[in-house]
């Protein structure tokens, strides 16, 4: 069974959504996602409003999500971990323990653009449009993540 792991800052916002969408796209019994942060702000909280909103747009429900921390032990855990931005890949990297570690981390975008590292933006401090705009990256990153883990 491959796992993958999606990560952001606080696990509200980005990282659910790209949870949920990946899920909705692979065999559950092939391919396990979960998500975590970089930060422990938001910790055993539901996801934002904003995300379960358009998720659940988009027929997704993610409201019984718990926000939790990156940690060490993710390493062993997953075999892809898919970071939304450039300060949540040095975070994660900042915990690495060695080269096998190193390689699991991805920029997620970089999956539509390779070697750009450009990043899923924050939609905590923006409006609806942010989420949806997120909503909408992440969907196609996970496409193309889907297909590679088939």
């Amino acid at each position: 069974m491959k796992k993958v792991l999606m990560v952001c800052l606080g696990n509200i916002c980005r990282s659910p959504l790209a949870e949920a969408i990946l899920q909705s796209k692979v065999n559950s019994k092939e391919i396990v996602v979960d998500s975590a942060g970089t930060a422990d702000y938001h910790t055993g909280k539901q996801p934002d409003i904003r995300s379960i909103e358009i998720a659940a747009k988009f027929g997704l429900d993610i409201h019984k999500q718990k926000a939790r921390t990156f940690e060490v032990r993710n390493f062993d855990t997953f075999d892809h971990i898919y970071v939304m931005d450039k300060s949540n890949y040095q975070n994660v990297l900042e915990l690495a323990r060695d080269k096998n570690d190193v390689l699991k981390v991805k920029m997620i975008l970089n999956e539509l653009h390779p070697n750009k590292n450009l990043e899923v933006p924050d939609p905590y401090y923006g409006g609806d449009q942010g989420f949806k705009n997120v909503y909408n990256m992440l969907d196609e990153a996970c496409d193309v993540i889907a297909k590679q883990l088939q």
